[in-house]
Protein backbone atom coordinates (compact mmCIF):
# COMPACT_ATOMS: atom_id res chain seq x y z
CA UNK A 1 0.00 0.00 0.00
CA UNK A 2 1.33 3.34 -1.02
CA UNK A 3 2.53 6.29 1.67
CA UNK A 4 2.50 9.70 1.02
CA UNK A 5 4.83 12.39 2.20
CA UNK A 6 1.61 14.93 2.99
CA UNK A 7 2.37 18.94 3.23
CA UNK A 8 -0.04 21.27 4.96
CA UNK A 9 -2.95 22.33 2.64
CA UNK A 10 -5.31 25.47 3.07
CA UNK A 11 -8.70 23.93 4.77
CA UNK A 12 -10.63 26.36 2.61
CA UNK A 13 -9.35 24.43 -0.32
CA UNK A 14 -10.36 20.46 1.06
CA UNK A 15 -13.01 20.38 -1.37
CA UNK A 16 -11.15 19.89 -4.38
CA UNK A 17 -10.71 16.55 -3.08
CA UNK A 18 -14.32 15.98 -1.65
CA UNK A 19 -16.59 17.13 -5.02
CA UNK A 20 -19.49 14.96 -4.42
CA UNK A 21 -20.42 14.38 -8.02
CA UNK A 22 -20.41 15.40 -11.44
CA UNK A 23 -21.61 18.66 -12.38
CA UNK A 24 -25.18 19.91 -13.23
CA UNK A 25 -27.15 21.91 -14.90
CA UNK A 26 -29.93 23.21 -12.70
CA UNK A 27 -33.08 24.72 -14.69
CA UNK A 28 -35.82 26.95 -12.90
CA UNK A 29 -38.48 28.55 -13.96
CA UNK A 30 -41.19 31.45 -11.79
CA UNK A 31 -43.37 33.07 -13.18
CA UNK A 32 -42.31 34.12 -16.95
CA UNK A 33 -38.69 33.72 -16.21
CA UNK A 34 -36.58 31.02 -16.60
CA UNK A 35 -32.86 29.68 -15.59
CA UNK A 36 -29.94 27.32 -16.09
CA UNK A 37 -26.92 27.49 -13.66
CA UNK A 38 -23.72 25.32 -13.44
CA UNK A 39 -23.91 23.24 -9.67
CA UNK A 40 -21.06 21.05 -8.60
CA UNK A 41 -22.13 21.14 -4.90
CA UNK A 42 -25.13 18.46 -4.35
CA UNK A 43 -25.52 15.36 -2.03
CA UNK A 44 -27.71 12.53 -1.91
CA UNK A 45 -29.45 12.42 1.51
CA UNK A 46 -31.93 9.72 1.27
CA UNK A 47 -32.83 7.19 -0.93
CA UNK A 48 -36.24 6.37 -0.26
CA UNK A 49 -37.76 9.45 -0.91
CA UNK A 50 -34.98 10.40 -2.89
CA UNK A 51 -34.01 13.57 -1.43
CA UNK A 52 -30.90 15.66 -3.05
CA UNK A 53 -29.07 18.73 -0.95
CA UNK A 54 -27.80 21.40 -3.22
CA UNK A 55 -25.71 24.60 -2.07
CA UNK A 56 -27.20 27.05 -4.19
CA UNK A 57 -25.33 30.35 -3.14
CA UNK A 58 -27.91 33.31 -2.26
CA UNK A 59 -26.81 35.47 -5.07
CA UNK A 60 -26.93 33.08 -7.82
CA UNK A 61 -30.20 34.38 -9.65
CA UNK A 62 -31.83 30.80 -9.82
CA UNK A 63 -31.69 31.13 -5.94
CA UNK A 64 -34.78 32.96 -5.82
CA UNK A 65 -36.41 31.34 -8.55
CA UNK A 66 -36.13 27.82 -6.88
CA UNK A 67 -36.75 29.25 -3.29
CA UNK A 68 -40.15 30.86 -4.62
CA UNK A 69 -41.42 28.00 -7.13
CA UNK A 70 -40.47 25.51 -4.68
CA UNK A 71 -38.84 23.30 -7.94
CA UNK A 72 -36.25 22.44 -10.44
CA UNK A 73 -34.67 20.54 -12.54
CA UNK A 74 -31.53 18.65 -11.91
CA UNK A 75 -30.41 18.37 -15.75
CA UNK A 76 -26.90 15.40 -15.67
CA UNK A 77 -25.15 16.92 -18.88
CA UNK A 78 -21.90 14.55 -20.16
CA UNK A 79 -18.73 16.26 -21.75
CA UNK A 80 -19.50 17.05 -24.67
CA UNK A 81 -21.19 20.13 -23.15
CA UNK A 82 -18.38 20.87 -21.61
CA UNK A 83 -17.61 23.98 -22.78
CA UNK A 84 -21.63 25.08 -22.32
CA UNK A 85 -21.64 24.04 -19.17
CA UNK A 86 -18.76 26.68 -18.33
CA UNK A 87 -19.83 29.02 -20.25
CA UNK A 88 -23.58 29.11 -18.41
CA UNK A 89 -21.43 28.90 -14.87
CA UNK A 90 -19.54 32.21 -16.06
CA UNK A 91 -23.05 34.08 -16.90
CA UNK A 92 -25.81 35.55 -15.32
CA UNK A 93 -29.02 34.40 -15.93
CA UNK A 94 -30.77 38.24 -15.00
CA UNK A 95 -28.58 39.45 -18.48
CA UNK A 96 -29.65 36.74 -20.89
CA UNK A 97 -31.68 33.98 -21.52
CA UNK A 98 -29.47 31.03 -21.14
CA UNK A 99 -31.53 28.33 -23.14
CA UNK A 100 -31.10 30.70 -26.38
CA UNK A 101 -27.65 32.03 -25.59
CA UNK A 102 -26.55 28.90 -25.85
CA UNK A 103 -28.95 27.00 -28.01
CA UNK A 104 -29.87 24.54 -25.41
CA UNK A 105 -33.90 22.61 -25.87
CA UNK A 106 -35.97 23.69 -23.01
CA UNK A 107 -38.52 20.32 -22.71
CA UNK A 108 -41.81 20.78 -21.05
CA UNK A 109 -41.25 18.47 -17.10
CA UNK A 110 -44.26 16.36 -16.02
CA UNK A 111 -44.04 17.19 -12.65
CA UNK A 112 -42.66 20.18 -12.58
CA UNK A 113 -43.02 23.81 -14.54
CA UNK A 114 -39.56 24.01 -14.57
CA UNK A 115 -38.14 22.84 -18.33
CA UNK A 116 -35.85 20.12 -18.40
CA UNK A 117 -32.82 20.07 -20.88
CA UNK A 118 -33.28 17.48 -23.63
CA UNK A 119 -29.26 17.89 -24.87
CA UNK A 120 -28.64 15.81 -20.87
CA UNK A 121 -28.10 12.46 -20.54
CA UNK A 122 -30.09 12.51 -17.17
CA UNK A 123 -33.42 14.75 -15.86
CA UNK A 124 -34.21 14.42 -12.50
CA UNK A 125 -37.72 16.52 -11.76
CA UNK A 126 -37.64 18.19 -7.88
CA UNK A 127 -39.93 19.38 -5.36
CA UNK A 128 -37.84 21.15 -2.59
CA UNK A 129 -39.35 19.56 0.30
CA UNK A 130 -37.27 21.25 3.22
CA UNK A 131 -36.41 25.28 3.00
CA UNK A 132 -35.25 25.14 6.52
CA UNK A 133 -31.39 25.08 5.95
CA UNK A 134 -32.01 27.69 3.28
CA UNK A 135 -31.76 31.01 5.04
CA UNK A 136 -28.59 29.86 7.46
CA UNK A 137 -26.97 27.60 4.71
CA UNK A 138 -28.33 28.12 1.18
CA UNK A 139 -29.09 24.21 1.28
CA UNK A 140 -32.28 23.26 -0.70
CA UNK A 141 -33.57 19.92 0.17
CA UNK A 142 -35.04 18.47 -2.88
CA UNK A 143 -37.22 15.56 -3.57
CA UNK A 144 -36.60 13.89 -6.76
CA UNK A 145 -40.51 13.42 -8.15
CA UNK A 146 -39.76 12.09 -11.49
CA UNK A 147 -36.46 10.84 -13.30
CA UNK A 148 -35.63 10.67 -17.35
CA UNK A 149 -31.88 8.82 -17.75
CA UNK A 150 -30.92 8.20 -21.48
CA UNK A 151 -31.01 4.13 -22.57
CA UNK A 152 -27.15 4.29 -23.68
CA UNK A 153 -24.69 4.46 -23.03
CA UNK A 154 -24.81 2.78 -20.03
CA UNK A 155 -22.00 5.26 -18.36
CA UNK A 156 -21.89 8.13 -19.63
CA UNK A 157 -18.81 10.25 -19.45
CA UNK A 158 -19.59 12.88 -16.81
CA UNK A 159 -17.75 16.19 -15.68
CA UNK A 160 -16.49 16.64 -12.24
CA UNK A 161 -15.05 20.22 -10.69
CA UNK A 162 -11.58 19.77 -8.73
CA UNK A 163 -11.43 23.95 -7.43
CA UNK A 164 -9.71 26.47 -9.00
CA UNK A 165 -10.66 25.96 -12.75
CA UNK A 166 -9.85 22.60 -12.95
CA UNK A 167 -12.08 19.28 -14.30
CA UNK A 168 -11.81 15.92 -14.44
CA UNK A 169 -13.72 13.85 -16.74
CA UNK A 170 -15.21 10.05 -15.38
CA UNK A 171 -12.84 7.60 -15.93
CA UNK A 172 -13.30 3.74 -16.17
CA UNK A 173 -15.46 1.89 -14.05
CA UNK A 174 -14.60 -1.29 -12.54
CA UNK A 175 -16.23 -4.28 -11.03
CA UNK A 176 -13.27 -5.64 -10.07
CA UNK A 177 -14.36 -4.55 -5.98
CA UNK A 178 -17.98 -5.66 -6.30
CA UNK A 179 -17.17 -9.40 -4.17
CA UNK A 180 -16.20 -7.53 -1.36
CA UNK A 181 -18.94 -4.86 -1.45
CA UNK A 182 -22.01 -5.65 0.80
CA UNK A 183 -24.92 -4.30 -0.16
CA UNK A 184 -26.75 -4.23 3.16
CA UNK A 185 -23.85 -1.71 4.51
CA UNK A 186 -25.28 0.99 2.89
Amino acid sequence: MPRYTKTDFPVDNVRRFLEPGPIVLVSSAHRSETNIMTMGWHMIMEFQPSLIGCYIWDANHSFELIRRSRQCVINVPTVELAPTVVKIGNSSGRNIDKFAEFGLTPTPGEQVRAPLIEECYANFECHLVDSSLIRKYSLFVLEVVKAHVAASPKYPKTIHYRGDGEFMISGENTRKYRKLFKPEML
